[in-house]
């Protein structure tokens, strides 16, 4: 089984809108916390480094792990590569993500702002208002915590942790439905650093599979 890249590892599927009074009062009550993450990732221009990825089971077992390299730039463009377990490239130009799986020989094509519309992602890429009322965002130790409003998500939470309280992004744990955590820890980052254009381009080789989901979404 292949790990997902971090933009495919937070998609969420079968969103239910709650409107009951305690998640009201719950979402004022963090409107601190989710306006001082905004102001830290509007001064995230740029950001690369490396990774290690680890997937815990809802036991606490170990039951993936793997390594790659990272680069984003607001908005919306990311480049995610991984080198082990498996070769795998992610390359989105903000408009287009191709993912392209190097053993399969097959590239899917994916519209980016629907991939990334309805995760918590999307926090991390655009400072747009209704985005962000969408989730519920706390203060944890090291950084912040994002929670869908609306229940049914896929996706429960998403930490965002930063290294020695600096906008370097340190870690993201995504926590899904079935209590499984994936880890994302960065080293090497690097951050509002000039990222050439061509990071964010793909040009998909001859003779490999396409698959084009961008007419469907």
């Amino acid at each position: 089984m292949k790990l997902k890249p971090l933009i495919l590892a937070l998609s969420v599927t079968g969103v239910i809108p709650v409107a009951d009074a305690a998640q009201t009062t719950e979402a004022q009550t963090v409107s601190v916390a989710a306006q001082s993450l905004k102001q830290k990732l509007k001064a995230l221009e740029s950001f690369r480094a490396k990774f290690e990825q680890s997937v815990i089971d809802q036991d606490g077992h170990l039951i993936q792990s793997g390594k790659g390299e990272i680069a984003l730039q607001y908005p919306a463009k990311i480049r995610w590569q991984q080198d082990e377990p498996d070769e795998t490239l992610l390359v989105s130009d903000g408009l287009r993500t191709v993912y392209f799986d190097s053993f399969a020989e097959q590239a899917t094509i994916l519209n980016t702002l629907g991939l990334i519309d309805t995760t918590p992602f999307v926090l991390l890429t655009t400072q747009d208002p209704k985005q962000w009322q969408k989730y519920s965002v706390s203060e944890v130790s090291g950084g912040y915590r994002i929670e869908p409003v609306q229940t049914g998500a896929q996706v429960e939470r998403l930490d965002v942790l930063f290294a020695d309280n600096s906008l370097k992004i340190g870690q993201l744990n995504v926590t899904d439905s079935s209590g499984q955590i994936s880890s994302f820890k960065f080293s090497g980052a690097q951050i509002n650093v000039p990222i050439d254009a061509a990071q964010f381009k793909f040009v998909i080789p001859e003779g490999v599979v396409v698959d084009d989901q961008t007419q469907s979404d």
